[in-house]
């Protein structure tokens, strides 16, 4: 299975955050900090907020952090929230099957029974086990 970049940045910016969790971060500190673009990471930060793993304050002293605490935070269910709408095969879309042989497939079942157990599989672990700690010199 392959996450996409926005999934992927999502969880940097989580794991970052978790790392100074009292901390606010600014979305261009973060885009610098990761080289990448500030817009793309907006949308990113935009998405984790709408489902409430972040709290963004604007203006001075803004910027975002968690709004949860970093053990309470599953990994299963950040990839699900950031992956929703990214079918893992062209089946999987709820429009625009084209597949031919999707009316006696064995395949289809396989892999949403081996995408809901990867998402399990994350969702045993937490944001705390992988939280990033910047090096200091």
């Amino acid at each position: 299975m392959r996450l996409t970049s926005f999934t992927d940045f999502g969880l940097r910016v989580l794991m970052r955050m978790a790392g100074e969790p009292d901390r606010p971060f600014t979305t261009s500190e973060m885009a610098e900090e990761f080289r990448v673009s500030r817009n793309h990471l907006a949308k990113v930060v935009s998405a984790l907020s709408a489902g409430g793993y972040l709290e963004t304050r604007r203006g001075g002293g803004g910027g975002s952090i968690l709004a949860q605490k970093p053990e309470k935070i599953r990994l299963g269910d950040i990839v699900s929230l950031l992956e929703r709408g990214q079918a893992l095969v062209e089946c999987f879309l709820p429009n625009g099957n084209a597949c031919t042989l999707t009316p006696r497939c064995q395949l289809k079942a396989k892999l949403a029974q081996a995408e809901a157990s990867f998402i399990a599989d994350l969702n045993r672990s937490t944001l705390a086990d992988c939280i990033y700690q910047p090096m200091k010199f």
